[in-house]
């Protein structure tokens, strides 16, 4: 198993609540039916579950995570907005314990850039999808990001980015392979796309720079940059400081590339 990068801290979460199935599975929603059986992989807090779930009702989502704690919040995000045909569990995607041909859909957000090994994640994917099902995956490409003001500070972000990702088995850069990973794993009717998220006005900018500003510093990779000697305490700030000046920018704007595929079981 890869090691999650990002960890679970405050400031993690939160970026995550911010997904919904429209800002972050819009490729997928066509594809979705009512009564349809859907898998949720790395279900992360669950406000892409729930948006799925309500989307496939009266069909029953399982929605699964490598972490326990987070697992608890999804089912609490699902308890609040009154959804009853959603269940939680903890899961590997490399190993589902789930038997074959199980699900109608089976999708992944932000998933396979985190594993070990991706095709072996998408094999088992297929496998518990019934045959003529939906293997969906989204992933973020970071080298594909693009921001203005080219702050100096932010490029350090993105090279200790890579290197963390990289020394914890994952990939940062998985949208673009997205599409030779499914490839590998024995899917041939694929549709491969691509989009991305765009922070430019005033509440998106300080939701992300904010974000980064704080994780920058007190989640998981601050404690792998400063357990591995990958940044000093000093730059880290640096990167933190560079994040709240581009947030406060008016003119300040970021363009997060994702890749994704449909495939056919």
């Amino acid at each position: 198993m890869a090691t999650y990068t990002h960890g679970q801290h405050e400031s993690v979460l939160r970026s995550h609540r911010w997904r919904t199935a429209q800002n972050s599975a819009a490729y997928l929603l066509g594809h979705l039916r009512p009564a349809a059986r859907l898998l949720d992989v790395g279900c992360g807090p669950g406000t892409i579950t729930a948006d799925l779930a309500e989307l496939v009702a009266p069909g029953r989502v399982t929605a699964v995570d490598a972490a326990a704690g987070v697992v608890e919040s999804a089912a609490q995000v699902a308890a609040e907005r009154g959804l009853d045909n959603i269940e939680f569990g903890t899961a590997d995607v490399h190993a589902l314990e789930f038997a074959d041909d199980t699900f109608d859909v089976v999708h992944a957000h932000q998933v396979l850039q985190h594993v070990a090994d991706p095709v072996q994640a998408l094999r088992e994917m297929r496998r518990v999808c019934k045959p003529g099902g939906i293997v969906a995956a989204r992933d973020g490409d970071h080298h594909g990001f693009v921001w203005y003001p080219q702050l100096p500070a932010l490029d350090e972000w993105m090279d200790l980015y890579q290197r963390c990702a990289r020394a914890n088995g994952g990939e940062p850069d998985a949208g673009r392979r997205l599409l030779a990973w499914a490839r590998a794993a024995g899917f041939t009717d694929i549709t491969p796309s691509s989009s991305t998220w765009c922070h430019a006005d005033d509440a998106d900018r300080a939701h992300w720079g904010g974000m980064w500003a704080d994780r920058i510093l007190d989640s998981a990779i601050a404690d792998q940059a400063r357990r591995d000697g990958l940044a000093t305490e000093n730059d880290l700030r640096r990167i933190s400081a560079a994040w709240r000046t581009w947030a406060a920018d008016p003119d300040g704007w970021l363009s997060v590339l994702h890749g994704e595929i449909i495939c056919r079981a």
